[in-house]
């Protein structure tokens, strides 16, 4: 799992994204503690940024922090995936309308340079070169249209998506890039509904894609 942490200067984000994606994942599943001391020997750290990266947890809704109990996860129920991916789905169909009536030659170029990136990763099948790839996509994607604070909002939601399970799912890069290519096309041709349609085509097989690995887990079995 140490492996999983790049180095950037704020260690504690590493940290708060490797149990992210395990909570989720349901590796770590509801009503169960998160230990400073274990999870920074899993990953490590010293305790200090898994103590961080907790509180921050903690204030996006996903640990709870008990007296004499410490930190616990928190509920994650299927109306809470729906609810995740369809306001990134949302956001992301906005950008994608505005992006329609100011895109350029060189922007679509642009993307089209992206995804034969990510189509050269997936084809590799590196799961850490296919995550960087799609979201390089997305940056690229989502500044053409100039909506920073939306595309900001859209950035912190998708922290909730546990990309490594997708990058390792060949079917789920498939999707992707079939979906990227169509996005292009619309954009290529003007249509802004076309082009909203297949940015939350996106989201809407990544919510099917977890529900359905959430499903096979047990953190839904005494519900």
């Amino acid at each position: 799992m140490a492996s999983d942490l790049r180095r950037r200067p704020q260690l504690s984000d590493e940290v708060a994204e490797v149990v992210w994606h395990q909570i989720m994942t349901a590796e770590i599943l509801p009503g169960e503690r998160v230990r400073l001391d274990e999870t920074a020997v899993q990953l490590e750290v010293s305790v200090t940024p898994v103590r961080e990266a907790l509180l921050t947890l903690r204030g996006e809704g996903m640990v709870d922090y008990t007296p004499h109990r410490g930190y616990i996860v928190a509920e994650l129920t299927r109306t809470d995936v729906h609810d995740l991916f369809w306001l990134q789905g949302a956001a992301a169909a906005r950008i994608a309308r505005r992006t329609a009536g100011v895109i350029t030659a060189d922007q679509l170029a642009d993307l089209r340079w992206a995804n034969a990136r990510l189509r050269e990763a997936a084809d590799i099948g590196d799961a850490r070169d296919i995550v960087d790839a799609e979201f390089e996509f997305h940056r690229t994607h989502n500044h053409i249209s100039g909506s920073g604070k939306l595309a900001w909002i859209l950035l912190n939601a998708t922290r909730y998506t546990p990309h490594q399970l997708y990058a390792r799912d060949p079917e789920w890069a498939r999707v992707a890039l079939d979906s990227h290519d169509r996005l292009i096309d619309a954009y290529r041709a003007g249509d802004a509904d076309a082009a909203a349609a297949q940015v939350r085509r996106q989201f809407d097989d990544g919510a099917a894609r977890l529900l359905a690995h959430l499903a096979s887990t047990p953190i839904w079995d005494q519900r």
